[in-house]
């Protein structure tokens, strides 16, 4: 039989067959043995084939093989830095939700999950969450945000789960697709969900007053069918997102905007570092590249593990 994983708890997959049947499922002990170094050999959105076996009273699959991913995102385990983690497979594009307090997502975890939505060729869209509550000022650093990033060629959109605005733009997106909702604990991933299918009824929960952090509402990634025709991956929060299975070289591309002018620079295999002629470190003089852009990729070409850290200990 044929399925797609819905839900992964780590031992156990819920499967929904071609013909609409949930299954839940087990994998065979090969796969954790066939070079794959992740926490999770099969990750929601997988393609896979199982087998009905009756154990007892249960009729139970076990999952024999997966079709080949088309993408995935991934990263590094937050209490294994030597092991990863697949998020979910097989996407369509990735909606990373934004705050810009309450809890705050910092520039850095938003370049490094574009990095990686860029390096396996995964659109990806940002949501500033919350406008309902922020002051003026506090605006005007929303505004900037969006425009940095729509500048470098990422949609962007200023919405509130909690009032529902703009919510029916990203309805719009969704439609006849994959779609992951990401981000850090607190940002509203459930809320938004509930907004756009107020079935599902997912659980939500409020801020930590004394460490402005989210609590965890969603434990394991799981897939849902909407009712407008769409599919979300509903995932846990993320404190911390480090990059994977990139040379330091290629890093640079996955920089639009470093990209653009990559061509113009001295030398070939220029890194933006230190080499002279350089046409984004010019660019960046002139403010034409944004210094939070810079800052992040010279985090992590130079000492990924190191900035990793800082990224999941600064909230």
């Amino acid at each position: 039989m044929r399925g797609t994983v819905y839900k992964s708890t780590g031992s156990w997959y819920t499967v929904k067959s071609i013909d609409g049947d949930f299954y839940e499922c087990r994998i065979k002990g090969k796969f954790r043995i066939q070079g794959i170094k992740s926490t999770n050999p099969i990750a929601v959105g997988d393609i896979v084939f199982f087998e009905l076996e009756k154990k007892g009273d249960e009729t139970v699959g076990i999952i024999n093989a997966i079709e080949d991913r088309k993408n995935y995102i991934i990263r590094k385990s937050v209490n294994l830095s030597k092991q990863t983690h697949i998020i979910a497979v097989n996407l369509d594009q990735v909606f990373l939700m934004i705050t810009l307090n309450n809890p705050t997502t910092f520039t850095s975890f938003i370049d490094r999950f574009l990095v990686t939505a860029k390096a396996y060729d995964i659109p990806a869209i940002l949501l500033f969450n919350k406008i309902d509550s922020y002051n003026d000022e506090e605006k005007i650093e929303i505004d900037y945000l969006t425009q940095l990033y729509k500048n470098i060629g990422y949609k962007c959109f200023q919405i509130s789960a909690k009032n529902g605005e703009n919510v029916d733009l990203v309805k719009e997106l969704m439609k006849g697709k994959v779609s992951m909702f990401s981000g850090h604990s607190g940002v509203g991933k459930s809320t938004l969900v509930n907004v756009l299918e107020p079935n599902l009824k997912l659980k939500t929960a409020e801020i930590s007053e004394q460490h402005l952090q989210g609590q965890h509402t969603t434990t394991f990634a799981e897939m849902y069918d909407l009712s407008f025709k769409a599919q979300i991956i509903d995932t846990p929060g993320i404190r911390g997102f480090g990059i994977v299975d990139m040379e330091k070289e290629e890093i640079g591309d996955y920089f639009p905007e470093f990209f653009e002018l990559k061509s113009e620079c001295k030398f070939n295999n220029c890194m933006h570092l230190d080499e002279p002629k350089c046409a984004v470190k010019d660019a960046l003089e002139r403010d034409k590249i944004a210094w939070s852009r810079y800052k992040s990729y010279v985090q992590m070409v130079s000492d990924d593990d190191e900035s990793y850290r800082v990224d999941i200990y600064k909230e």
